[in-house]
């Protein structure tokens, strides 16, 4: 695997980040972009793609802060460039409307996905207008047990406005991208770790509908949380990044959710995933150790299942991690790098939520707040 890292930003144009190709002969199959920032548009990505690559395949996706090596970047586009010594791969694109069935638009997806031999579906979704956890459900369904399903949801920011992904020229919202990843000779890996800690009553969810929550122990859910934002209130939906909610399902399965918008008129709150009726709730908050312990924990568990520094990581870690660790953000990307070692090439972004499995089962669930890998490595 030969990887070149390059960055635009706004201020110097575009430059060569990071070289681990030949200098002769480099024809990257995939164009890895990710970016963020008004200044930072799909025209600008898709003018550098056909002018330095145009035989090349470009996916990406809009985000909430950038990753190239152990640096988070705002405002900025970042491309790393892959080319694959005996991987073949595909890339599938599925266009839906924000009212469509969010299993359905997976299933339509997989539909055209090859899944002899697979190994990786590597995706990244439109952030705002999916139901996360309905469609990586949807897409574990349809996928053969054997194959590893990971990826995220684009970002905006704190604006939660608008999030795109891309494909070759086309940059657009509601719209998902998938990279399939064929072969023996690839071995991918992954982690996925939080570090949040819970606090607080734990509360019966009495009312909701898929991924949006109504009511909690027969109270407006939306009341109680402004409540405990207090004067953070004004600045939702983004101030509740910092305190996302832990559910437990009614089988026991806990996961974490963020909030994407809230609807004043309904008293509502809608999340990146599902919030199961009869589930129990409870708030959760940051610990700064913890959340870096995490992403140490998730880079480990890559490490104990492969034994061998993997050649390329793929950070898809939650926006909420960012907002909180501040200026010490880049501690949970140097602890990766400690982990991984120096020949590792890093790249990755700030999202609306991270898919990946969490255990040892190859079952792919919908995180938020999470630090997820996927790795990639070429056996000679």
């Amino acid at each position: 695997m030969k990887i070149r890292q390059y960055i635009y930003q706004a201020t110097s144009g575009w430059r060569l980040y990071s070289d681990s190709a030949p200098a002769d002969e480099f024809r990257p199959d995939i164009l890895l972009a990710f970016g963020s920032g008004k200044d930072c548009s799909g025209e600008i990505l898709v003018k550098w793609w056909r002018d330095t690559f145009p035989n090349s395949q470009l996916l990406g996706c809009s985000s909430a802060g950038e990753i190239l090596d152990t640096e988070v970047f705002t405002n900025s586009i970042t491309v790393t460039a892959i080319q694959f010594e005996g991987t073949p791969f595909k890339i599938h694109c599925v266009d839906f409307k924000a009212q469509d069935d969010s299993a359905k638009i997976a299933r339509t997806l997989v539909d055209s996905v090859d899944t002899e031999n697979l190994r990786l579906c590597f995706v990244l979704s439109d952030g705002l207008n999916i139901n996360g956890s309905k469609f990586v459900e949807g897409m574990r369904n349809a996928l053969p047990g054997t194959c590893l399903l990971t990826g995220g949801l684009a970002g905006d920011g704190k604006r939660f406005k608008e999030t795109l992904v891309c494909w070759n020229e086309d940059f657009s919202s509601h719209k998902i991208v998938l990279l399939a990843l064929y072969g023996d000779q690839l071995e991918v890996e992954y982690g996925s770790m939080g570090g949040w800690d819970s606090f607080g009553p734990i509360r019966l969810v009495t009312r909701s509908e898929n991924n949006v929550l109504y009511d909690v122990d027969n109270q407006n859910a939306l009341a109680l949380y402004k409540k405990f934002l207090g004067p953070h209130a004004k600045e939702l939906p983004s101030s509740a990044l910092r305190f996302p909610l832990q559910v437990t399902t009614p089988e026991g399965q806990k996961i974490v959710r963020t909030i994407l918008s809230v609807d004043e008129q309904k008293g509502s709150m809608t999340f990146a995933g599902d919030i199961p009726q009869g589930s129990y709730a409870e708030l959760m908050r940051a610990n700064f150790d913890r959340l870096v312990d995490g992403a140490a924990d998730a880079a480990q568990a890559v490490m104990q299942k492969s034994q061998q520094s993997p050649e390329l990581a793929i950070l898809i870690s939650c926006v909420g991690r960012r907002l909180v660790l501040g200026q010490r953000i880049e501690e949970e990307l140097e602890v990766v790098r400690d982990a991984f070692g120096d020949n590792t090439c890093l790249t990755g972004f700030y999202s609306y939520g991270e898919i990946c499995p969490f255990e040892d089962n190859n079952d792919a669930m919908l995180h938020n707040q999470t630090m997820t890998i996927t790795t990639l490595r070429e056996r000679c």
